[in-house]
């Protein structure tokens, strides 16, 4: 059985900073994607940041994050984290972290190719 297990977030001011935590067990593909995505209230589900787990790993992030959120992976290889800096207002969402078997290309920041989701957590930045 697959299991995504989300933890981190919480509420912070402008230009501080969070790490989100996303364990992954019982998935059994070698090559995959992982991939955070965020939902604020009455927008869409958007993807943030993702990486092609393979012989090298691949790093993909949307605009508004670059250079401010970083997809790192644990000691624990089943456990990848998203460290969010100089966080903004207009970064307060739902996270959630989320996995597919194979790579990222074209997928990525498409949530309907994602089978497997972790159960979300509240980032909140207040100016």
């Amino acid at each position: 059985q697959v299991q995504l297990v989300q933890s981190g977030g919480g509420s912070v001011q402008t230009g501080g900073s969070l790490r989100l935590s996303c364990l992954v067990s019982g998935f059994t593909y070698s090559d995959y994607c992982l991939d955070y995505f965020r939902q604020a209230p009455g927008k869409e589900r958007e993807a943030v940041a993702a990486v092609y787990v393979t012989d090298f790993n691949y790093y993909y992030y949307t605009n508004s994050v670059k250079g401010r959120f970083t997809i790192s992976q644990g000691d624990s290889t089943n456990t990848w984290y998203l460290q969010m800096n100089s966080l903004e207002p207009e970064d307060t969402a739902m996270y959630y972290c989320a996995v597919l078997g194979g790579g990222c290309i074209g997928r990525w920041s498409e949530a309907h190719w994602f089978r497997y989701w972790g159960q979300g957590t509240q980032v909140t930045v207040s100016s």
